[in-house]
């Protein structure tokens, strides 16, 4: 069982948030919004907090230590490069993270373009040791983990006709995908 720190009520100034802030980055990297998020916490009691985040932010992207176009590319290299994550759900996690739509499109649009979205489906495959399915029920395993990992249904289903998976079974998983995105897009328009 984890104890949790009994939570100081300690009063920040300017250089002590700052001296917080490059602490939290020097142990991870982190987006401005991670960042914010972190630093709204220390100073949500005192009335000056919210001046104090923003000089620190400023203080912290003059000095380069702060950038969410280089948290972007880095994030979508090593997610690329070492994890083998497709571009949707490099996208996904870079919204989650706080980063600005234009800025996930820049990043993310040059490190996949021209990347050959089958061959690193297939890459992820091989480094999650999958092998070619037995049945039905392991290929939709397969499909809804890659569909997780950000892969498009045309790079899936592209994988999955060279193990020769049966095109009943492909049609069926491509319309559950097709009803799953229609259900979501459904509840976020409300």
């Amino acid at each position: 069982m984890a104890f949790r720190r009994a939570r100081t009520t300690k009063t920040y100034d300017a250089e002590s948030l700052y001296e917080y802030a490059v602490g939290a980055l020097s142990r991870k990297m982190r987006t401005v919004a991670e960042l914010k998020r972190l630093m709204r916490e220390r100073v949500r009691l005192q009335d000056n907090g919210a001046e104090m985040i923003e000089t620190v932010v400023e203080r912290l992207k003059q000095q380069r230590y702060l950038n969410d176009t280089q948290y972007a590319t880095n994030y979508t290299h090593y997610r690329q490069e070492n994890e083998k994550f497709g571009r949707m759900r490099v996208v996904q996690d870079l919204k989650i993270k706080g980063v600005h739509a234009d800025v996930i499109e820049k990043t993310v649009g040059a490190a996949y373009s021209g990347v050959d979205e089958e061959r690193l489906a297939r890459d992820f495959l091989q480094r999650k040791r999958k092998k070619k399915p037995k049945d039905q029920k392991e290929s939709a395993r397969i499909f809804r983990q890659l569909v997780r990992a950000g892969f498009s249904s045309r790079a899936i289903l592209k994988v999955l006709k060279s193990w020769d998976v049966e095109e009943e079974t492909l049609s069926a998983l491509e319309q559950e995908r097709a009803d799953a995105e229609l259900t979501a897009h459904s509840e976020s328009d409300e």
